[in-house]
Protein backbone atom coordinates (compact mmCIF):
# COMPACT_ATOMS: atom_id res chain seq x y z
CA UNK A 1 0.00 0.00 0.00
CA UNK A 2 1.26 3.34 -0.47
CA UNK A 3 1.53 6.59 1.37
CA UNK A 4 -0.71 9.47 0.21
CA UNK A 5 1.76 12.18 -0.46
CA UNK A 6 0.65 15.78 -0.07
CA UNK A 7 1.68 18.21 -3.16
CA UNK A 8 0.16 20.65 -5.28
CA UNK A 9 -1.19 18.57 -7.36
CA UNK A 10 -3.41 16.87 -4.33
CA UNK A 11 -7.20 17.48 -4.63
CA UNK A 12 -9.97 17.30 -2.34
CA UNK A 13 -13.47 16.17 -2.71
CA UNK A 14 -15.78 18.03 -0.99
CA UNK A 15 -19.56 19.03 -1.69
CA UNK A 16 -21.23 22.59 -2.31
CA UNK A 17 -23.28 21.94 0.76
CA UNK A 18 -20.31 21.21 3.00
CA UNK A 19 -18.15 24.08 1.92
CA UNK A 20 -20.80 26.43 2.08
CA UNK A 21 -21.95 25.47 5.60
CA UNK A 22 -18.33 25.92 6.22
CA UNK A 23 -18.38 29.32 4.85
CA UNK A 24 -21.12 30.45 6.58
CA UNK A 25 -19.74 28.98 9.97
CA UNK A 26 -16.67 30.68 9.53
CA UNK A 27 -18.41 34.06 8.71
CA UNK A 28 -20.34 34.20 11.91
CA UNK A 29 -17.09 33.16 14.11
CA UNK A 30 -15.61 36.06 12.90
CA UNK A 31 -18.67 38.00 13.13
CA UNK A 32 -19.31 36.85 16.86
CA UNK A 33 -15.50 37.32 17.91
CA UNK A 34 -15.79 41.10 16.21
CA UNK A 35 -19.39 41.76 18.01
CA UNK A 36 -17.94 40.69 21.07
CA UNK A 37 -14.72 42.53 21.14
CA UNK A 38 -16.46 46.12 20.10
CA UNK A 39 -18.75 45.45 23.11
CA UNK A 40 -15.51 44.84 25.53
CA UNK A 41 -14.14 48.29 24.33
CA UNK A 42 -17.37 49.88 24.76
CA UNK A 43 -17.34 48.45 27.91
CA UNK A 44 -13.72 49.39 28.95
CA UNK A 45 -14.30 52.76 27.68
CA UNK A 46 -17.37 53.05 30.18
CA UNK A 47 -15.29 51.84 33.25
CA UNK A 48 -12.90 54.74 32.10
CA UNK A 49 -15.96 57.44 32.21
CA UNK A 50 -17.51 56.31 35.29
CA UNK A 51 -13.73 56.13 37.06
CA UNK A 52 -13.39 59.60 35.63
CA UNK A 53 -17.02 60.58 37.49
CA UNK A 54 -16.23 59.15 40.49
CA UNK A 55 -12.76 60.90 40.70
CA UNK A 56 -14.78 63.79 40.19
CA UNK A 57 -17.61 62.98 42.50
CA UNK A 58 -14.83 62.48 45.18
CA UNK A 59 -12.99 65.43 44.67
CA UNK A 60 -16.62 67.79 44.60
CA UNK A 61 -17.24 65.74 48.30
CA UNK A 62 -14.56 66.84 49.72
CA UNK A 63 -13.66 70.37 48.39
CA UNK A 64 -17.92 71.05 48.12
CA UNK A 65 -18.19 71.87 52.14
CA UNK A 66 -14.88 73.24 52.40
CA UNK A 67 -15.66 75.83 50.21
CA UNK A 68 -12.91 75.65 47.99
CA UNK A 69 -15.07 74.99 44.48
CA UNK A 70 -17.25 78.52 45.80
CA UNK A 71 -20.96 78.78 47.17
CA UNK A 72 -24.41 79.29 45.45
CA UNK A 73 -25.65 82.77 45.39
CA UNK A 74 -28.72 80.90 47.11
CA UNK A 75 -26.11 80.27 49.83
CA UNK A 76 -24.77 83.83 49.79
CA UNK A 77 -27.91 84.70 50.13
CA UNK A 78 -29.51 82.32 53.09
CA UNK A 79 -25.86 83.02 54.76
CA UNK A 80 -26.89 86.61 54.84
CA UNK A 81 -30.65 86.22 55.98
CA UNK A 82 -29.19 84.02 58.38
CA UNK A 83 -26.85 86.52 59.80
CA UNK A 84 -29.25 88.84 60.29
CA UNK A 85 -31.41 86.55 61.88
CA UNK A 86 -28.90 85.85 64.45
CA UNK A 87 -28.35 89.46 64.97
CA UNK A 88 -32.22 90.28 65.75
CA UNK A 89 -32.16 87.13 68.08
CA UNK A 90 -29.19 88.42 70.09
CA UNK A 91 -30.81 91.95 70.59
CA UNK A 92 -33.87 90.38 71.57
CA UNK A 93 -32.41 88.82 74.36
CA UNK A 94 -30.60 91.56 75.17
CA UNK A 95 -34.13 93.46 75.54
CA UNK A 96 -35.19 90.46 77.26
CA UNK A 97 -32.53 89.88 79.88
CA UNK A 98 -33.02 93.82 80.25
CA UNK A 99 -36.51 93.20 81.42
CA UNK A 100 -36.49 90.34 83.27
CA UNK A 101 -33.61 92.50 85.18
CA UNK A 102 -36.00 95.35 85.93
CA UNK A 103 -38.59 93.14 86.36
CA UNK A 104 -36.58 91.23 89.07
CA UNK A 105 -36.03 94.73 90.90
CA UNK A 106 -39.23 96.28 90.79
CA UNK A 107 -40.25 92.53 92.56
CA UNK A 108 -38.15 93.40 95.15
CA UNK A 109 -39.03 96.67 96.21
Amino acid sequence: MTDPKLNDQTSLGISLKWLIQIIIIAAMVVWGYFGLTSKISQLEIDVLRMKDSVELNSEFRVKWPLGQLGALPDDAEQNMRLKFIEDDVSSLEGHVDALRIKNEQNNKN
